[in-house]
């Protein structure tokens, strides 16, 4: 638990910093001195270390809500302008991105749920009332599933090509779900049902026609990076949404701003998951390749990603436990 004294100590950073945010909104960046932008810069890093221990802290969560919108207008601020280098793309990939991932992890858990609610309805439905694939699904594929056959056979036969189409559409597919957030998050919310639904049609489809082992073997090698990359688009959507409908303290239109600079940075981590599980549904996932030897690429691409993601939480709980240690709790 955050002692008051803690918050005591720390307030007056915070009034700084926002004085300072307020000096760069009337002079513009150019109206601060070098050791003002230095102090910004050192504010910033220490808000964010605060933020870190508030978000532990169920009691104080209007405080990190706070910190979390002063954070954003403060990172327009300091990054606006600035190059990007092989390098910066590399660190931030390696070091911020699994940090971003963790502190907006509940917009992505929302959408995988939706997802998971999708599934079980999908599910439920098909099985108590088969004739309701047929017109999810189509004529054509249900005939396909019925005759036990994948329809995977063109993507063999055209694999680069395929794996090209199937990078676009995903791209497509997460970039929608994030942008759709911007219709006060419905459109995200019926983008991670929907493909909830379509899944659990498909795999109650597969599962009557004796299919699912080749369903799931098929599914595994890729899904296990594609999946997560569209809940995590579907994450970016809703915090979007959240900025639009929940401005706080702040302005609406400097909310969303905030909101959307977050989400951004969110959703660029899914364009290297989307090419690698684009490749893999392109020259692996359909092969005849053993089932054994899917399930231990989908196994071992799982665990590099988790691995990946939660160095992200153990940076932000490394950074609590030094704050406890100085002064809080």
């Amino acid at each position: 638990m955050i002692s008051t004294y803690w918050l005591e100590k720390r307030k007056p950073y915070w009034e700084r910093l926002e004085a300072l945010l307020a000096d760069v909104n009337r002079l513009g960046p150019k109206g601060l001195h070098r050791s003002g932008l230095r102090e910004l810069g050192l504010l910033y890093r220490q808000t964010a270390t605060d933020l870190s221990a508030l978000r532990e802290d169920p009691g104080s969560q209007h405080y990190a809500r706070y910190l979390n919108q002063l954070l954003g207008r403060a990172h327009n601020i300091i990054y606006t302008g600035k190059k990007s280098t092989p390098i910066s793309v590399v660190n931030f990939f390696r070091r911020e991105y699994p940090r971003i991932f963790w502190q907006l992890f509940p917009y992505t858990a929302l959408a995988l749920v939706l997802f998971l609610l999708g599934g079980v309805i999908g599910t439920i439905i098909t099985v108590t009332n088969p004739s309701f694939m047929r017109e999810f699904l189509g004529p054509q594929m249900v005939a396909t599933i019925e005759r036990r056959e994948m329809w995977t056979h063109s993507v063999v036969a055209m694999k680069p090509l395929a794996a090209s189409g199937i990078m676009t559409n995903n791209m497509s597919v997460s970039f929608m779900s994030f942008a759709s957030g911007i219709i006060f998050g419905l459109g995200t919310l019926y983008m991670a049902t929907f493909n909830g639904l379509l899944m659990g049609v498909i795999g109650a489809a597969c599962w009557m026609a004796g299919m699912s082992l080749k369903l799931w073997s098929f599914v595994a090698p890729h899904g296990v990076l594609e999946l997560p990359a569209i809940f995590i688009a579907c994450g970016a959507g809703f915090r979007l949404a959240h900025g639009l409908l929940f401005p706080g303290t702040l302005p609406r239109r400097e909310s969303l701003a905030v909101a959307g600079n977050e989400a951004v940075r969110l959703l660029v981590g899914v364009i290297p998951m989307l090419l690698v599980a684009g490749t893999i549904e392109g020259f692996f996932s359909p092969t005849d390749a053993p089932v054994w030897s899917k399930f231990t690429v989908a196994a071992a691409l799982f665990t590099i990603l988790v691995v990946y993601l939660w160095s992200g939480r153990r940076s932000t709980a490394v950074g609590t436990g030094a704050l406890a240690r100085s002064g809080g709790a």
